[in-house]
């Protein structure tokens, strides 16, 4: 799997850090940053779809 470096704010990190963990929704920082990119593409494609733009993309 390819590795990404990026730069981010502390309060987004650390905000992604309260849902980390045990008790929280993800196992590690990079699930939380890779489930949200999915989530942002898939909600892209919907927006795409709508304005027929989504057939362009393939």
């Amino acid at each position: 799997m390819p590795k990404v470096s990026l730069d981010m704010p502390s309060q987004i990190l650390d905000d992604i850090k309260k849902h980390v963990g045990d008790e929280g929704k993800f196992v590690s920082v990079a699930d939380a940053i890779r489930t949200a990119c999915r989530k942002m593409l898939d909600q892209l494609d919907q927006i795409d779809a709508r304005h027929g733009r989504l057939e362009d993309l393939k």
